[in-house]
């Protein structure tokens, strides 16, 4: 039995699966502490910082360790298109940090997990594209478990939930105008090369609303760093984190499949639920629980009829 799991499962799967698994958490739990428990209440300026380092991670990957070949970009239309993903993504990196300050990580992921229910409806709303009805139904559990959780959050926040559903929202659309806008087989870049390219417009673009919103961040954090360095070295890990997602990311579609990163993903939701109770200790209802519960059931049930009708 041993000898057949092993033939099964290689090794470098079940270490990028970790690895995934561990980056994903790690960067929720990581800006949680800093916005949160210790402080650092900027959250535009902490996605700058990812988008900084993800850039400089993303040329290391592709130009110098040559993790996959360059692609580049073909024409002037195909940038636009690049520099529209990235103000919408930009938009949901932002509204997930900012949401961290007002909702605990565990109600964050339950509202995450209706990705789905956002995506079919931006599908349906952009290219007029329809999923079977049984699809639609599996959405409905999806749905209804974050409204039983978010009426019984002890630490329900509006302003939080709402724009953490803006962020959910976002990402959903993202990946939706990404399937439309980079569909002809000479605009095709895989998400590491994407990255290579939106992490600097995206960088680009908080810079000016860094400045804007969150005032003089850049000099605060330089006398910050003056009295606890340590805040280096959390701005350091939480970035790294975040540009190893997109990795793991990566290649897990690339060692298993794109549907088997969707189950996957709907267990780590699970999983960060868990960790985030544990670590951070927030309250929570049973009756939160059996929502969050319902929604996770409801995103498998979502993954199977769209393996099964698609």
């Amino acid at each position: 039995m041993t000898q057949v799991m092993k033939n099964s499962i290689p090794w470098p799967t079940i270490m990028v699966v970790i690895s995934w698994y561990t980056s994903n958490i790690g960067v929720l739990l990581m800006n949680k502490y800093l916005l949160t428990n210790y402080g650092y209440k900027y959250p535009v300026f902490l996605t700058m910082c990812h988008m900084m380092l993800c850039s400089v991670f993303s040329y290391v990957g592709i130009s110098v360790l040559d993790i996959v070949p360059l692609q580049s970009v073909q024409s002037k239309n195909q940038l636009l298109k690049i520099c529209g993903l990235s103000v919408v993504f930009c938009f949901s990196v932002v509204c997930g940090n900012v949401s961290l300050n007002y909702i605990p990580v565990s109600f964050n992921q339950a509202i995450g997990a209706t990705t789905p229910f956002f995506t079919a409806v931006f599908a349906y709303a952009v290219s007029r594209k329809r999923e079977a009805w049984v699809t639609y139904c599996t959405l409905l559990p999806v749905v209804a478990g974050v409204i039983i959780a978010s009426g019984s959050e002890p630490s329900f926040h509006l302003f939080g939930f709402i724009i953490c559903v803006a962020s959910t929202a976002a990402r959903a659309f993202k990946s939706v105008l990404q399937s439309i806008l980079l569909s002809s087989e000479g605009e095709k870049l895989n998400s590491m090369n994407l990255l290579l390219y939106m992490a600097p417009i995206a960088m680009l673009v908080l810079l000016p609303a860094t400045l804007l919103m969150e005032g003089n961040v850049i000099r605060i954090t330089i006398e910050l760093a003056g009295e606890d360095f340590r805040i280096i070295w959390y701005l350091l890990l939480s970035s790294s984190l975040a540009y190893f997602v997109n990795l793991t990311n990566f290649l897990v579609t690339k060692y298993t499949s794109a549907l088997t990163l969707q189950v996957l993903g709907n267990a780590k939701g699970a999983v960060a639920v868990v960790i985030s109770i544990l670590i951070f200790q927030n309250p929570i209802s049973m009756i939160g629980m059996l929502g969050y519960v319902l929604t996770i059931i409801g995103v498998i049930l979502y993954s199977e009829t769209k393996k099964r009708y698609t």
